[in-house]
């Protein structure tokens, strides 16, 4: 049987550039190589394509090993004629060369972006993959952009009566402009504390909670190391609860999950960094909550026109039990300690078999398209 070509994109120019790599690794790791030949695409900081020695240099020495002897000694005769003859050569042990993106529809069956943050899961890498037309994991280009930017997708939110908490936007001209201004704005419409985040940016980078006007100040400051527009959002006392989506046209819901922080909220640090933080899977919930967030992230996730997976962040307040929805991660991570494939492997799809799935769902989307 021909192996379909996957290639994995990963790196990026983000805040999430690390976070990636991770991802993309696991994939490497657990993609079921008896139906996919895998093809790691690194995109280095500065946002140009990495080169094969440069790739080695990204991905963990353990990774390189199992990709080496796998890929090569088991699977070098059910790939093309060409990309096999490179690897027998030692010419590359990954089949890459520099021109990989503008030859990317002559190389791979279909693309699996793990491109999180800006230039990644925001519509713009999903816009190019749409004009070479080639098959690629997750939601298309409107679904990436709205699900990316904070402000417009709780706008939508509210256009389709989904409970979100108050908050508000602002631009980088604005704050210089008129800082006291902003702030005004920002005491008026929400009460201390608030989350202050950039609106496009994931994993919880440059997010800080405000206690006061000097904390939402450097929060602000931070914030705008990351992006030009700024989210400001209404902090209550609630449980964090989220829940993976897996489909296209008619999505399915894993299991709640339920985060217990290390740290006062889940910034980066407690995501990736601390050991502290819990996972509790299956959230243990009112039943009645529980269909409750179920109907609401389907709805969520057909309301921006999203499509292949996400993952939808809530919150319960903790004083009368209210859902409020956070926000949709429409390429959410893979690493080991991510929830996205933690709530299915619960739900009853392990990892190679989301994978499989994943990218099932990716060609199936593919060919519904007009041609």
């Amino acid at each position: 049987m021909k192996l379909i070509k996957v290639g994995i994109l990963f790196g990026g120019k983000s805040g999430e550039h690390e976070v990636s790599i991770q991802s993309a690794s696991n994939i490497l790791r657990e993609i079921d190589r008896s139906k996919y030949y895998p093809i790691p695409i690194g995109i280095k900081k500065n946002g140009k394509i990495a080169s094969d020695s440069e790739i080695k240099s990204m991905l963990p020495p353990d990774l390189l090993y199992i990709l080496d002897n796998k890929s090569i000694q088991t699977e070098k005769t059910s790939i093309d004629k060409q990309n096999s003859n490179k690897i027998i050569n030692n010419e590359t042990n990954f089949g890459l060369s520099n021109d990989v993106i503008t030859n990317i529809e002559n190389k791979y069956d279909v693309i699996f972006p793990v491109l999180h943050g800006p230039n990644g899961e925001d519509g713009t890498i999903q816009g190019l993959l749409e004009l070479m037309d080639i098959p690629y994991v997750g939601s298309g280009v409107l679904g990436s952009s709205t699900g990316m930017d904070k402000e417009i997708m709780k706008r939508i939110f509210m256009s389709h009566d989904l409970p979100i908490l108050p908050f508000y936007s602002f631009k980088k001209f604005q704050w210089d402009k008129d800082k006291s201004d902003v702030i005004k704005n920002i005491e008026y419409s929400l009460t201390y504390p608030a989350f202050v985040k950039p609106a496009n940016m994931g994993s919880s980078v440059g997010i800080t909670k405000a206690h006061n006007r000097n904390e939402l100040i450097q929060g602000v400051d931070e914030a705008l190391q990351y992006d030009i527009k700024i989210v400001v959002e209404q902090g209550i006392n609630a449980r964090e609860i989220e829940i993976s989506i897996l489909g296209n046209d008619n999505p399915i819901t894993s299991v709640l999950g339920e985060i217990i922080p290390c740290k006062e909220f889940y910034d980066y640090e407690a995501k990736y960094l601390s050991e502290g933080s819990k996972l509790i899977i299956p959230a243990q919930i009112d039943s009645s909550i529980e269909q409750n967030i179920k109907e609401c992230a389907i709805k969520a996730f057909l309301a921006l026109d999203c499509s292949g997976l996400a993952r939808i962040d809530f919150f319960i307040d903790k004083l009368d039990n209210k859902v409020y929805i956070n926000e949709i991660n429409t390429l959410p991570g893979f690493t080991k300690i991510s929830m996205y494939p933690k709530l299915w492997e619960v739900s009853g799809i392990p990892y190679p078999k989301l994978i499989d799935q994943l990218i099932t769902l990716a060609i199936e989307k593919h060919k519904t398209k007009p041609s």
